[in-house]
């Protein structure tokens, strides 16, 4: 009798979440948004094949791109660490509660019924979805792009190992996957701003404003104590990655870190809208 009663709700649970993730990337202005994450890396390999080299004041990826076109990945990610990919998990995390309360339809969703928190659980994945799919099409972008222009081969680390192509590439995914449950934290931060409030475009200015203050206080010396607590402190943690043998303690703190900060933050949007007064 058990199977049979969870069969359904398992079926429901499915059936929401791709609904969830089909209205996610279904919608112009997220899809218009994923073309702009793409723009970064084709600019950067057509700037770099433009100019004849990498070298300049850039990042170290960008010394590394006319070596192997995967360095055009890598470099993609870190400009868009700072603002791009983090506005866009903004922008969803942020109206995953109050865009529904904006357009009248979480009372509706409500009554269906909806169990609160399996609707906050599904609308949490559909952010992680999201936030892997957001930084992998960078990843991709960045791949194809680089090959075709640079072409691949071996890649020489940070440490002046020299690996394989196909350990190269396993190494940007794995930073690609490191990056992404960062921003997998700052979308549990993203729900639950977006339970305090019925305007989905202040919960997302809100989330942008947080990270940049992430950013800004981690250059401030003084605030040193308070820097390895910062959401966004180990994000560029993941060019340990590309190291020989890999540095897992800036890796290892930065997952834990935002582990902690999905469960403290997860637990704070379902506190706020288990006993939340739904009237939209």
């Amino acid at each position: 009798m058990s199977v049979v009663e969870l069969s359904p709700r398992r079926t429901a649970s499915a059936r929401f979440l791709r609904s969830e993730l089909w209205l996610i990337f279904g919608r112009r202005r997220n899809q218009a948004g994923l073309l702009v994450l793409m723009a970064v890396p084709i600019l950067v390999a057509v700037a770099v094949r433009l100019t004849g080299g990498g070298h300049g004041d850039g990042p170290d990826f960008f010394s590394s791109i006319t070596d192997n076109g995967l360095f055009v990945a890598l470099a993609a990610l870190t400009l868009e660490l700072p603002l791009f990919l983090p506005l866009a998990v903004a922008a969803i995390s942020g109206d995953a509660i109050a865009g529904e309360a904006n357009l009248g339809t979480l009372r509706y969703l409500l009554a269906v019924p909806v169990q609160r928190t399996r609707l906050l659980a599904v609308k949490y994945l559909a952010i992680v979805v999201f936030s892997f799919a957001a930084t992998l099409l960078v990843t991709l972008t960045g791949i194809v792009m680089g090959l075709a222009l640079f072409g691949g081969g071996s890649m020489t680390l940070f440490s002046g190992t020299e690996i394989g192509f196909g350990e190269a590439v396993g190494r940007v995914l794995m930073a690609t996957a490191y990056l992404s449950v960062g921003f997998a934290s700052l979308g549990a931060v993203g729900i639950f701003v977006s339970t305090l409030t019925e305007q989905p475009i202040g919960a997302t200015i809100a989330v942008v404003i947080y990270c940049v203050a992430n950013f800004i206080i981690d250059t401030i010396p003084q605030l040193g104590w308070l820097h390895p607590y910062l959401i966004t402190h180990y994000w560029t943690s993941f060019g340990d990655l590309l190291r020989s043998p890999i540095a897992w303690d800036g890796v290892g703190s930065g997952l834990f870190l935002a582990a902690v900060y999905i469960l403290v933050f997860w637990c704070a949007s379902w506190a706020r809208f288990a006993g939340k007064d739904v009237t939209s």
